[in-house]
């Protein structure tokens, strides 16, 4: 025990014992300074040192940008709200997409619009390759488009030999056109302009091919929200024929179809349609007519 002290109070005694230090030029040996210290008073003063500089390390971090480097740095509470505002961020942006793309479509439908490029949707892109007709399963209404596809052979020779003898089928009257039914079924509503109903509902099975019911060419092929998908046709005569509530549109807008072509597959989308049927409406000088008064459904 008495060693341990000794050698105790030897460390003691040399940590404050005093020395000098003395600075000399090498060249000249002229004492350039002179410091008179311990070794204890050397260890306090770096010591002191390291604390400092660990300090203003500390304060940098904490302080100033530099603590956004430092490896799991932050408040979860903070990373959970910026997930959440990136969050709603992408669902405006989608709910703005959406909004924007039925705003366009509503627009070109009144204004009567042709856009450029068709984007198409996604049921028709997957029915539709080269304006090629959907395939689709022989069915009874089929057989009676058959018929009534000879019987509009007979009516073209009638109109070649009017034609023959200087009379033009934009000259005949409304009522000696032909018109093919676009579907065969049952009239659940009729015309009503009153309740602002501009055309006829006819009921028809699923699938059933929907078909154009003179010549012309396609200027409307789109959605809309209460109409679903719909085709519009204009045709010689000042007339227009829409096809509304479908489930698949088959032609573009510009596309040239004959009489009796499949230009449609019967639905029942839009928030207007019930069930699946065709609304059909037939105008002539920019207003509405009564289809059952130029064709039959049955």
């Amino acid at each position: 025990m008495a060693e341990q002290k000794k050698e105790k109070k030897t460390l003691k005694e040399r940590l404050k014992n005093k020395v000098r230090l003395i600075i000399m030029n090498d060249e000249t040996f002229e004492e350039v300074g002179s410091h008179r210290l311990t070794l204890l008073n050397v260890y306090l003063v770096i010591s002191s040192v390291i604390v400092a500089v660990a300090l203003v390390v500390v304060l940098l971090i904490f302080y100033t940008p530099l603590r956004r480097y430092v490896p799991g740095y932050g408040k979860l509470d903070e990373r959970s709200i910026l997930f959440e505002m990136q969050r709603d961020i992408e669902l405006l942006e989608k709910q703005l997409l959406e909004q924007t793309t039925y705003s366009e479509s509503f627009r070109r439908m009144i204004t009567g619009e042709v856009p450029d490029e068709m984007g198409g949707d996604s049921i028709s892109a997957d029915l539709e390759a080269e304006d090629s007709i959907l395939q689709v399963a022989r069915i009874q209404e089929d057989e009676v488009l058959r018929k009534e596809m000879e019987l509009s052979e007979k009516e073209r020779e009638r109109e070649l030999m009017s034609r023959s003898i200087g009379v033009s089928a934009r000259d005949l009257p409304i009522d000696q056109l032909y018109f093919i039914p676009p579907v065969i079924g049952t009239i659940s509503a009729g015309y009503m302009p009153e309740r602002q109903h501009f055309g006829v509902d006819v009921l028809a099975p699923q699938n059933t091919p929907v078909k154009a019911t003179l010549d012309g060419y396609v200027i409307l092929s789109d959605w809309t929200l209460e109409t679903g998908h719909t085709i519009g046709i204009q045709h010689e005569n000042s007339l227009l024929s829409f096809y509304k509530h479908n489930s698949a549109l088959l032609k573009k807008v510009g596309t040239v179809v004959k009489a009796g072509e499949a230009i449609a597959i019967i639905g029942n989308s839009g928030t207007l349609s019930s069930g699946p049927h065709l609304h059909f409406e037939l105008w002539h000088n920019g207003r509405p007519v009564n289809p059952e008064d130029y064709l039959s459904f049955e």
